[in-house]
């Protein structure tokens, strides 16, 4: 599973690297950065909620 990150629509809400953060981090201001592209398989379920909540849908969960 990949997973893609739109940084121009993330309003730095956070809920992604609560949710996961072995897959998403914050830069200085706030807004979304991926720690990695190539989801591990034990991480797939935590990123998948966290597309979920994102919300402003600045991530997208891309099955393989």
């Amino acid at each position: 599973m990949k997973i893609a990150a739109d940084r121009e629509i993330c309003i730095g809400a956070g809920m992604c690297v609560l949710t996961a953060p072995a897959v998403f981090d914050q830069d200085d201001d706030g807004i979304v950065e991926l720690l990695v592209e190539d989801v591990p398989p034990g991480e797939a379920d935590a990123a998948r909620q966290a597309v979920a909540l994102c919300p402003s849908g600045a991530l997208r969960a891309l099955d393989d």
